[in-house]
């Protein structure tokens, strides 16, 4: 009788101790700011960045807005620049004071590119094209830029009522444009395909232009290439010849090499290797080929010296690397997670967010150990009591090492529920900084009482070209295997309930989600699946990167193996799924497309009476834009949970969802 009334008491009172701790709720979810990206001016005297919050999702169901701010480095001062509308793309106009962004302002047609001087006042409308500027570089004169934008499409008149849409046909593509703002002449560059990217050389001849064979998706990942243009002819000079993923490409000072962030070759699965080029095209050169982590982003700091971004593991470095391969850190920390960086005047700003706030802009001078950091979007956060964040580091089945982050509830972690998180790509991983959002449980969980694992399990980035091929060939094998080593991992060594385990992730993380609800059932207690993939066959034909999938990911056809693929699918197992799964998609994704939600639902559905349910977000592709929608589904997620890891009757949750 003692016993029982003393573990009533616990239980009330570990019930009280979480309910009176001021913790994270999905309405503070959907109330965080954050800064995006920054650049440091000229002179060097101000940095410019954006801050993206999101209107009130019970008023308004619209994306995020995004307004640009400067900090005065000798003022120490934040001055609200542009907040009344939206504003991307932004840049120091060269030999002005000003800077320029694109904006849809009211009246406008299209997104234009507006100046405003940094002095304040209004911003002036420098140029409106016939189509939406999608991004620009000012030529260093400052008196002429490149742009982006859709090709202009001819219209003719339909010869009935009524107009089909052909698939893949008479795709819109973006064409390059350069416009002398004085005369205002406007000519568009004759290059073949797509355009993603443009930049022009420090003196203003050469221009490097990015271009997939078409704007479909599936060509931007796998078939990109860099051109570089003779300014004053428009003429193709040369091709650099690399096939592989690209990203950001930047040229030296004196013009002469490009540095840019690439694949390391076809079957890499991200741009992440640093690779360099003369101007004289041709094969580039793979730097560093044995880099543990991954580049994340570039900036020449004199004609033979790169300094870079990148990932290492859970941690960002900062650091240089030579055109001689000589690579030095900077500023290397596991403490908290940078997204952006520039460097200039012997000064170096960041975007990061650490385990206790989300993204904010840092500043510290070359040579120092710590940044300063200089904005605080959510200050209520100070308010909140957070669950402990560390890395963990465990041995998977085959010996093969893992990292991940653990997020501890706040109130214990013994005995306590736990929630894994499993990240898409499967080329993408967790840092050790602010794992919150409107799709990830986080903090939100802590204050539940949760736990709350981030697996890094192999294929994930950050640790090299080798690491992040490791699950190549094996969907759903080892790489998945990683994640039940890890459950078993934190079972035994922070006594985590091996009987009130969940999975939810998005993506490649929902194909996760829905393979551990099918195949290992009886490992979890509830899933979430986001986006996710059920069937490998059919998600092939549906996709809009099946290329992609093949080169980076499958490495074989599914026509030459189609038992393969259907074994690693999880509808092959849907007919033994006892996990009460939660199944969320898009309306519009192309990626993944909601016939991968609806064959999971329809299989468990039929074949099981396990509780099952699926959402749909009308308007919404992969990942939800939109805050109403971002906001419902992290009720509805966190209900779920809270539902099967924490509830008695296991009864579903109403369909409608109830907000405070």
């Amino acid at each position: 009788m003692k016993r029982i009334i003393l573990l009533s008491f616990l239980i009330l009172y570990g019930t009280f101790s979480l309910v009176s701790q001021n913790t994270m709720t999905p309405e503070d979810v959907a109330n965080i700011r954050h800064v995006s990206g920054v650049e440091i001016s000229p002179d060097g005297k101000f940095l410019a960045y954006r801050i993206i919050s999101y209107p009130d999702p019970t008023i308004e169901n619209k994306p995020a807005h995004s307004h640009l701010y400067l900090y005065d480095i000798d003022k120490q001062r934040h001055i609200p620049f542009v907040t009344q509308y939206d504003v991307a793309n932004v840049a120091f106009r060269p030999n002005n004071s000003s800077i320029t962004f694109t904006a849809r302002r009211n009246g406008d047609k299209n997104n234009s590119i507006y100046e405003i001087s940094l002095s304040g006042g209004e911003a002036i409308k420098l140029f409106e094209h016939e189509e939406s500027i999608s991004s620009y570089d000012w030529h260093p004169d400052g008196n002429s830029l490149a742009f982006v934008a859709k090709t202009p499409q001819k219209s003719e008149e339909a010869a009935l009522p009524y107009t089909p849409e052909i698939y893949e046909e008479e795709l819109n593509s973006n064409s390059a444009y350069v416009i002398n703002l004085g005369s205002m002449a406007l000519e568009r560059v004759d290059l073949n395909g797509h355009v993603t990217h443009l930049e022009w050389n420090p003196a203003g001849t050469q221009l490097a232009i990015s271009a997939a064979p078409t704007s479909l998706i599936d060509n931007y990942y796998t078939s990109q290439k860099v051109n570089i243009i003779d300014a004053s002819t428009r003429a193709v000079n040369s091709l650099i010849d690399h096939t592989a993923k690209l990203g950001d490409f930047k040229w030296n000072p004196d013009g002469n090499h490009i540095a840019f962030i690439a694949g390391g070759n076809k079957h890499d699965p991200i741009a992440g290797r640093m690779v360099l080029s003369d101007d004289e095209g041709g094969t580039p050169t793979v730097m560093l080929n044995e880099f543990g982590g991954a580049f994340e982003s570039l900036k020449w700091t004199d004609d033979n010296t790169i300094t870079f971004l990148a990932s290492e593991g859970v941690s960002s470095t900062i650091g240089t690397l030579t055109i001689k391969e000589k690579i030095k850190k900077l500023f290397s920390t596991s403490k908290m997670s940078i997204s952006a960086f520039d460097v200039g005047h012997d000064k170096i700003a960041m975007v990061a967010s650490t385990p206790s706030h989300p993204s904010e802009l840092y500043i510290m001078d070359v040579g120092d150990e710590d940044p300063l950091r200089l904005t605080i979007s959510n200050p209520w956060i100070d308010d909140r009591t957070l669950g402990k964040q560390e890395v963990i580091t465990y041995k998977a089945d085959d010996g093969t090492e893992i990292q991940g982050i653990l997020i501890h509830p706040v109130g214990g972690i013994e005995n306590a529920p736990m929630i894994t998180v499993v990240h898409g790509g499967p080329e993408a991983h967790y840092d050790n900084g602010w794992l919150t959002a409107y799709s990830m449980p986080g903090q939100v969980a802590a204050g539940k009482g949760y736990a709350v694992f981030y697996p890094n399990y192999r294929g994930s980035t950050g640790r090299g070209m080798e690491y992040a091929m490791s699950s190549q060939g094996d969907p759903a094998g080892k790489e998945f295997d990683d994640i039940i080593d890890g459950l078993d991992y934190l079972i035994q060594n922070y006594g985590v309930d091996r009987d009130r385990i969940g999975v939810t992730g998005g993506s490649y993380g929902g194909y996760a989600t829905a393979w551990m609800s099918t195949r290992h059932t009886k490992r979890f207690a509830a899933g979430v699946m986001f986006v996710g993939i059920s069937n490998n066959l059919s998600k092939w034909g549906t996709s809009d990167i099946p290329e992609e999938m093949f080169l980076v990911h499958s490495r074989k056809r599914i026509w030459d193996d189609y038992e393969f693929f259907l074994e690693r699918s999880p509808i092959f197992y849907a007919g033994q799924a006892e996990t009460p799964l939660l199944i969320m998609a898009g309306k519009e994704d192309t990626r993944v497309d909601p016939g991968q939600s609806y064959e999971l639902y329809r299989h468990i559905k039929t074949r099981t009476d396990t509780p099952v349910r699926l959402v749909l977000y009308p308007g919404e592709g992969h990942g939800n834009r939109n805050a109403t929608a971002r906001y419902d589904y992290n009720l509805r997620m966190l209900r779920w949970f809270d539902t099967y890891l924490k509830g008695s009757d296991n009864k579903m949750p109403e369909v409608t969802i109830e907000t405070k």
